[in-house]
Order: C-alpha cells, then sequence, then structure tokens
C-alpha cells in the first residue's frame, strides 16, 4: 500500500520534467505506438490541434486538409490529436479514428494516438502548451483548439475552436510564420 503514494510521487516528477523539457522534446505516440515528439517536424511550421470524429467542429476536418496541401508538407504540417475528453465525442481506437479521417474527410495529416489535453491524465505536450508558464495558457475549453507552433519551437498563436482552419487569422498567422 506504501507504494501507491511512491509511484504518485515518481510520476508527478515524471510530469514536471517533462513540462519543463523544452517544448521540442517532448514526446508523443503516434497511432501506432511509435514515440514521436515536434523535433521529428523540425524546420516545419506546425498547427497542433485536438480533434474529436463527432463534435459539432469535426467539419473544420476539410479546411484543415486545405491547409495541409496548400502550405505542407515540406513546410507546414498539422499534428492531430484525438481526445475524449469533451462529452465522450472521440469515443473510437486509434484504428477506428485513422480510418474515419481519412475514409470520411480524406484526410493525409498525422493523426496521433488519443491524448488527453485536460485532467489529471493530460498529456506533457498539452500541459506544456497551456500550463502557467505557456504563451498562451488556460484549459483547453473544447475540441478543435489550434496552436501554431514556429519553426524554432516558438507558440505563435492559439486559436479557439470557433475560429476554422480557413479563418483569415489563422492563414495569416501561418503565412507569416512562413515567411
Amino acid at each position: 500500500m506504501k507504494t501507491l503514494p511512491a509511484l504518485a510521487l515518481c510520476l508527478g516528477a515524471l510530469a514536471a520534467s517533462l513540462s519543463a523539457a523544452p517544448l521540442a522534446d517532448i514526446p508523443f505516440q503516434t497511432a501506432t505506438g511509435k514515440t514521436e515528439s515536434l523535433k521529428d517536424f523540425s524546420g516545419k511550421v506546425v498547427l497542433v490541434v485536438n480533434v474529436a470524429s463527432q463534435c459539432g467542429f469535426t467539419k473544420q476536418y476539410p479546411a484543415l486538409e486545405q491547409l495541409f496541401k496548400k502550405y505542407g508538407p515540406d513546410k507546414f504540417v498539422i499534428l492531430a490529436f484525438p481526445a475524449n475528453d469533451f462529452n465522450g465525442q472521440e469515443p473510437g481506437t486509434n484504428e477506428e479514428i485513422q480510418k474515419f479521417c481519412t475514409g470520411t474527410y480524406g484526410v493525409t495529416f498525422p493523426i496521433f494516438a488519443k491524448t488527453h489535453v485536460i485532467g489529471a491524465e493530460q498529456a506533457p505536450l498539452y500541459a506544456a502548451l497551456t500550463g502557467p508558464d505557456a504563451k498562451f495558457p488556460g484549459a483547453i475549453k473544447w475540441n478543435f483548439t489550434k496552436f501554431l507552433i514556429g519553426r524554432d519551437g516558438t507558440v505563435l498563436a492559439r486559436f479557439e475552436p470557433s475560429v476554422t482552419p480557413d479563418d483569415p487569422k489563422v492563414v495569416a498567422a501561418i503565412e507569416t510564420a512562413l515567411k
């Protein structure tokens, strides 16, 4: 029974050390279980988005795909992180989510493993993006929150779910980052 508090203490220390690590070094999982980080996309402008298949904002997938086709994949990439944190709107398995995104919306940008973006199990990447020391701190309020990260790993902008990927503010921010 004494091992549970010790384990909790170790996990807390690990989470703290990961959130203190440079953003580019924080690991996350692909849908197939491989570990990657933003380092794998160095030199590119990155748009990180928490997504869900059964959300009212799911209709943003085509606009995201258009951005990816227009600016990527050499200079720009979208990293989508499915999250089931808001009203259970992403209930599927990683395989089901991949099939839905590619089959329904023709998505070609990377869709990663299901990730917690809020709460006690929040992924280290999202803890760094939203934590008190983040450039744009504050909990994610819903699916399809977007973070724009520059080629140097600096977080440049945060866009709330109601701001669509084809909104002139998003497009201008991406184009400025690509210069």
